[in-house]
């Protein structure tokens, strides 16, 4: 069963329905999202969204900032675009009701996170995510010309001569429909669950990137994964994400004897970036063979309750009090800053395919995600993209491809049949924090040859194996994960090699792209890599 609309969008977090209302009034509007319309990371956002709003503040002060945090290969042109257009767009927020956080004088209440020189996230307490998604979500559903599909499971893109021309998905009844559209929009979300510790929820599986890039569209910086070094470890209770606004409130990091230790390692102590942090953690709990701890009992508890609410129920659940005690905490894995690569206008290399927020790369990021500017891309480039979808339909222009750095053979022994559970593990140990170039190389031979066995059996027609192309799609993004980690022989923002300590920018002072080659088909498991400045 073949259906039509002028627009598609996949995914449903913040890029996804900006970019439904954007489109709205320029024709009909399909959106296929995962699961419930509310369950993607925008909802899972607790610290909040970054503007220069402040007195003291300014879009270049911002756009400062993000370059640093990203460790020098951020785009500039588009981080300007991100901290300029986000003024505009927080506004539009705070016009549609969104209920942030106000001061004693009712004016919108500025937090500080860390890498930022100066106050500037707007919060709703700590669920701005969930407040966000709310006000889009609610425009979203009242508006007539857009249709949600909820529970569906997309399968492939659609391509004809070059273009994409739409998806095809698995319906309610298990069958497999196809959606031809005009122009098609990824806005799927991350990959984080693809590592075993995630801070991410079940949905966030890399199916856009994965999709993407079979359908021969180009990805970028996949290296460069942020592990959130804050997470909630306590045995048998879920991996909860404690933010980073806690530390920004005055939180402090913890040793097993109660002593403050990030300034060991790093001259920022707490409030420095998310990746130093995150190694400064593991590095002590390392030389000390014990754990780490955040602590708020310093501050006032009625205050840490009432502006943490959501994290407190959370700690509370696991039999803590955020207010009080010391909670245990360890990194996990938590945003990707590559994606599927576009210009600044969300445009990918594949005509008619555009992509925004998390599954897209334009660059904002570099190597590292300046906190609280996740979901400013989002509500930014969700709704360039759908500016940019109704204009003349041609593919972004992208730098040129170079001579391939590594090829992944898909041959060697047979493997043991593959687990979601395997892929995991595989990517935590060997993908994770730290890596080497054997962890990596064992990786990427693993997980090509995982690719290859599963390719051939992956159906489009009658009632597919849908869990089989969920595996799939995650072996694939593992997979270029470690291919892009191999390749980078330096270490830079998220992206720690520890045979190659140190930043040089001499030579990685740049972005890699893999795609494959024309002569090449999806089942192959063979990329093709490609650097520009």
């Amino acid at each position: 069963m073949t259906g039509q609309c002028d627009f598609l969008v996949i995914g449903s977090g913040v890029a996804g329905l900006r970019a439904a209302l954007g489109l709205a009034q320029a024709g009909t509007v399909v959106v296929l999202t995962k699961a419930d319309p509310r369950e993607s990371n925008t909802g899972y956002a607790q610290g909040g969204i970054a503007v220069a709003l402040g007195d003291d503040d300014s879009p270049a002060l911002h756009e400062s900032d993000t370059i640093a945090a990203g460790d020098h290969l951020c785009i500039p042109e588009a981080v300007r675009v991100l901290v300029e257009d986000g003024r505009r767009y927080v506004q539009e927020l705070v016009d549609w009701g969104a209920r942030f956080d106000r001061d004693e004088h009712g004016r919108l209440a500025l937090g500080r996170e860390a890498a930022h020189s100066v106050r500037r996230v707007l919060h709703a307490r700590d669920a701005t995510g969930r407040e966000i998604g709310r006000v889009l979500w609610e425009r979203v559903a009242a508006d007539p010309r857009i249709q949600v599909l909820d529970n569906t499971d997309v399968l492939s893109l659609l391509e004809r001569d070059g273009v994409c021309i739409g998806a095809a998905y698995v319906g309610d009844d298990g069958q497999v429909r196809r959606l031809e559209a005009g122009r098609t929009l990824l806005a799927t979300g991350g990959a984080g669950q693809v590592f075993r510790e995630t801070t991410n929820p079940p949905v966030a599986t890399g199916d856009g990137i994965a999709m993407a890039f079979e359908a021969g569209a180009r990805t970028s910086d996949l290296e460069f994964v942020q592990f959130h070094p804050t997470v909630l470890h306590v045995p048998h209770a879920p991996r909860f994400l404690l933010s980073e606004a806690l530390r920004g409130e005055g939180g402090v990091l913890l040793n097993d004897a109660g002593e403050r230790f990030v300034s060991r390692y790093e001259p920022a102590g707490d409030l420095a970036s998310r990746d130093l942090v995150a190694r400064a953690i593991v590095n002590e709990m390392e030389r000390t063979r014990g754990r780490a701890f955040l602590s708020m009992a310093h501050l006032d508890p009625a205050y840490v309750r009432r502006r943490f609410p959501t994290i407190a129920e959370a700690c509370a659940q696991a039999g803590l009090d955020l207010a009080v005690d010391r909670i245990p905490v360890s990194p996990a894995a938590h945003y990707m800053m590559g994606g599927v690569q576009t210009d600044i206008d969300a445009r990918t290399s594949l005509a008619g395919l555009f992509a925004a927020g998390e599954v897209a790369c334009t660059g904002v990021h570099g190597a590292n995600r300046l906190a609280s500017n996740s979901l400013l891309e989002g509500l930014v480039f969700g709704a360039r993209a759908a500016a940019t979808m109704q204009l003349e339909l041609r593919p972004a222009q992208l730098p040129p491809d170079e001579e391939p750095f590594f090829a992944p053979s898909a041959t060697g022994d047979p493997v043991e049949p593959v687990e979601t559970s395997a892929v995991r593990d595989l990517m935590w140990r060997n993908v994770g924090l730290v890596r080497t170039g054997d962890s990596l190389q064992e990786a990427v031979e693993r997980l090509g040859r995982w690719r290859a066995m599963m390719s051939p059996h992956r159906s489009t027609v009658g009632h597919p194996d849908v869990e089989r192309w969920r595996l799939g799609r995650l072996i694939t993004v593992g997979l270029l994960i470690a291919h892009a980690a191999l390749r980078r022989e330096e270490s830079r923002g998220g992206h720690f090699r520890a045979d190659f300590p140190a930043r040089d920018d001499s030579r990685w002072q740049r972005h890699l792209a893999d795609v494959f080659t024309a002569s090449e088909t999806p089942g192959s498991g063979s990329l093709k890599a490609s650097a520009y400045p």
